[in-house]
């Protein structure tokens, strides 16, 4: 996962560290997801499958009511193949199946394609931070999806 993310320049880039409590237990109330596509650029799969490329993933974490979607990062050789949005179907899925209120995240300005993703799959922008992003400095743009509205 380490050199997915580090292969792509619009990812949010975490220390291996916080890549590993990923996989820790539980902290302070909130729940842990890592979603991982694997498979081959011409046949990929959400559900993964041993020995195949790891195509992309997406991490969230839950303090009830809501989602905070972390990261999804998805490797150029798979990208515009649909699996950064079956990540997010199933990030997605799992809020209303636990009927969650919200799920957010904040994105670089710049990344017009997932911006595009989360607008196509119902987020609404609800805001900014201005200079969040180091290395380029860069705004962040923030989206909300509202579970109860989508999936009620």
């Amino acid at each position: 996962m380490v050199a997915l993310e580090r292969a792509t320049p619009h990812a949010a880039h975490w220390t291996e560290e916080q890549y590993q409590a990923l996989f820790s237990a539980g902290k302070r109330g909130w729940q842990q997801v890592v979603l991982v596509a694997e498979g081959t650029p011409d046949r990929a799969s959400a559900e993964g499958h041993s020995g195949e490329t790891r195509l992309g993933f997406l991490a969230a974490r839950r303090v009830e009511p809501e989602w905070e979607l972390e990261n999804i990062v998805v490797a150029a050789s798979a990208r515009r193949m649909g699996i950064g949005k079956r990540l997010l179907d199933a990030l997605l899925a799992e809020a209303a199946r636990i009927r969650n209120a919200a799920v957010f995240l904040e994105v670089r300005e710049s990344n017009a394609a997932a911006r595009a993703l989360y607008v196509k799959a119902g987020f609404r922008e609800s805001g900014r931070r201005h200079f969040y992003y180091k290395d380029p400095p860069e705004d962040a743009i923030l989206y909300r999806f509202d579970c109860t509205e989508q999936f009620s």
